[in-house]
């Protein structure tokens, strides 16, 4: 029925381990940031670590500053723009219009090329 001496429901490394198995805790302190929307995130550093000034909140994503007075600004989102969009801001009116006609013209000698190909074909 069974699998030998196995303890139903555990693992080798599996159990309590305290303090006298992993040792002692290194001292640790907590810090609280606020961010723009009013949330408060506190966790904890090292007593020797550097705090940092800002944090990112993990509910909103917004950075998160130490003053619940005065937040960080939530960062600009800028709205999605379209590929056209980005060409737009590159090229001008005059440079998209010569593009477009050098295009026209190399796909009309393509096709003229191509005509006269078939066209010897079938003689």
């Amino acid at each position: 029925m069974g699998s030998g001496s196995a303890i139903r429901g555990s693992r080798v490394g599996a159990g309590p381990m305290g303090e006298a198995e992993r040792g002692e805790a290194a001292p640790r302190i907590r810090v609280a940031f606020y961010c723009a929307n009013k949330h408060q995130v506190v966790p904890s550093f090292a007593h020797d670590a550097q705090i940092p000034d800002e944090w990112d909140c993990p509910r909103c994503g917004f950075p998160a500053g130490k003053d619940p007075e005065n937040p960080p600004a939530p960062p600009k989102t800028e709205p999605y723009k379209t590929h056209l969009a980005y060409v737009k801001e590159r090229r001008s009116e005059a440079d998209g219009e010569a593009i477009l006609q050098e295009a026209i013209a190399k796909l009309r000698a393509e096709r003229a090329a191509m005509s006269s190909a078939l066209k010897s074909f079938t003689d």
